[in-house]
């Protein structure tokens, strides 16, 4: 049976996360309202800007239905913006910005700096290297006592996972590198 995997579209990259779950033989859903959760497999919280993407998250009445889909075991994949939604604390938030506060991490926003310090790389993580773009990345810089930490670049941790949660600072869909996304395609919630 063909996996149903949500990509959160509500702003951010969004495309290329569709691009690779379809190759990857799956079914891609954009999520937009409450409903498109239903009969998911997993979710992509994509890149994008994480205090827009939770202004939208509450103005379309998504965040709790997210939340609550994500706690009840959903396999969900959070890259950069993503990272930063899953967080229960960020450094330095945007006026009035809330997280879904599922991932005990405290998550610096744009850690790596501005768009014009962006760099390409290969990332080594638990499950193997991951070609992937850092576009004012954020990294974190506390974990909770039951999170895993999967990768580090430049000695900041830059990936981590949490049961069925796996959070990411880097983009691996603009590289097309399909890894992470296959580790969630065949998580079991």
């Amino acid at each position: 049976m063909t996996q149903r995997i949500g990509v959160l579209a509500l702003q951010g990259g969004v495309a290329e996360h569709l691009a690779l779950i379809e190759s990857a033989g799956s079914q891609a859903i954009r999520v937009r309202r409450p409903a498109d959760l239903d009969g998911l497999d997993g979710i992509v919280l994509p890149g994008g800007e994480s205090s827009t993407i939770d202004r939208l998250l509450r103005m379309f009445d998504l965040a709790e239905p997210l939340r609550v889909a994500i706690a009840d075991g959903l396999p969900t994949l959070g890259t950069c913006a993503g990272m930063i939604v899953l967080a229960t604390e960020i450094v330095d938030p945007a006026p009035g910005q809330q997280t879904l506060g599922l991932l005990d991490i405290t998550v610096q926003r744009n850690a790596f700096g501005a768009q014009v310090e962006s760099e390409d790389a290969t990332v080594e993580t638990v499950d193997g290297p991951v070609r992937a773009a850092f576009i004012r990345a954020p990294v974190v810089t506390r974990i909770g006592d039951d999170v895993e930490v999967i990768a580090r670049h430049r000695e900041r941790i830059v990936g981590v996972r949490h049961g069925s949660i796996t959070a990411i600072a880097f983009h691996p869909e603009l590289a097309g590198d399909p890894l992470l996304h296959h580790h969630l395609i065949h998580a079991r919630p």
